[in-house]
């Protein structure tokens, strides 16, 4: 599920390209209602595939870009208010890290050090993880869109943004992007991320109260919890996160989870999922991303979901699509010209 804040602007935006928004909403089972409720929870996938399919009746490639525009911190809800009042920029985005599962438990963002693309740089990533859904270009436009408004709300003028990863190719003229974010974006890459100076994480914020942070930080572990977060999602998370490394067995997940693979196999058990079927599901769902999404060398590909080579990539399209990747990549690029 996700906030319907998350979607909000979305009518207005249609609206001014023309475009009314009801019958895609009705198809997805979204109410106005529920678009009126910052608090309502709507079916992740829903709001994906609605993204997906307003972008192509509007016949507006930056669509995800452009909502964002319409969106701010108080998109997050409670989360925004403790947000706004860390001292640091660093420790508001770990605070919306931890709580980010508040918003959406599909969406993940975590703040490292050292950037895996950048020398030099720090970095924010972001994941999404929307099941069943392979085609999630304007939902990560706007999702990344929105934390780097975020991220330039509360580091100001300090805010010194390098370059910007997304995992997909853009429909969109580059641009586009580059005027969006004013600095470079790279295409196809493992990870969405924006990499930023260190100095952006250590500059600290103006006008915080110490007090509402900590009534903020309460009512949210009164209410939420810590991550309420079963030891199927976790898994989910961290194969998502490590396949391109080859950390992918279970017994290194377990460690990176901090569990002994038996306790991870138990609990998986009770869950009604095995470690297995997980890494599967989650190889499949990245495949068909790549193969859609962008045009990265099948070899790459494979590399990317941790496979030893191209043929077995090939060999796993047939078993789980019934296609070769280049035909489920030509399918693909002829749904994106004919729309």
């Amino acid at each position: 599920m996700v906030r319907a804040s998350g979607l909000r602007g979305y009518a207005m935006l249609m609206r001014q390209l023309g475009v009314d928004p009801a019958p895609l909403l009705r198809r997805q089972r979204i109410t106005p209602a529920m678009l009126a409720d910052d608090e309502a929870l709507i079916p992740i996938r829903a709001a994906a595939r609605l993204l997906e399919s307003s972008a192509a009746a509007a016949n507006c490639p930056d669509f995800g870009l452009r909502l964002a525009k319409h969106q701010d911190i108080s998109v997050l809800g409670p989360v925004a208010i403790a947000i706004r009042n860390e001292p640091t920029v660093a420790s508001a985005l770990d605070t919306a890290s931890r709580y980010m599962f508040v918003h959406s438990p599909g969406m993940a963002m975590k703040v490292h050090a050292h950037s895996d693309f950048l020398h030099g740089a720090s970095m924010v990533r972001f994941a999404l993880d929307v099941p069943g859904q392979a085609v999630l270009r304007q939902t990560m436009d706007v999702c990344l869109g929105d934390i780097h408004h975020i991220v330039a709300l509360l580091a100001g003028r300090r805010y010194v943004l390098r370059a910007v990863t997304l995992p997909h190719t853009p429909l969109a003229s580059p641009l586009v992007y580059r005027r969006f974010y004013g600095a470079p974006v790279h295409f196809a890459q493992a990870h969405a991320a924006l990499h930023i100076a260190p100095s952006t994480l250590a500059a600290g914020l103006e006008a915080v109260n110490d007090n509402l942070r900590q009534l903020a930080i309460e009512y949210l572990a009164q209410h939420f919890g810590d991550r309420a977060q079963t030891v199927t999602a976790r898994v989910r998370h961290t194969l998502q996160r490590t396949l391109d490394t080859g950390r992918v067995s279970k017994n290194q997940v377990a460690s990176l989870l901090g569990l002994h693979p038996r306790t991870l196999q138990r609990r998986l058990a009770a869950e009604g999922a095995g470690f297995e079927a997980l890494r599967e599901t989650v190889r499949q769902e990245a495949a068909m991303r790549y193969l859609s999404e962008t045009q990265l060398p099948f070899g790459k590909i494979a590399d990317l979901l941790g496979l030893p080579e191209q043929s077995v990539l090939s060999r796993n399209c047939r078993r789980w699509f019934g296609k070769t990747p280049s035909e489920i990549r030509r399918r693909a690029h002829s749904f994106v010209i004919s729309r």
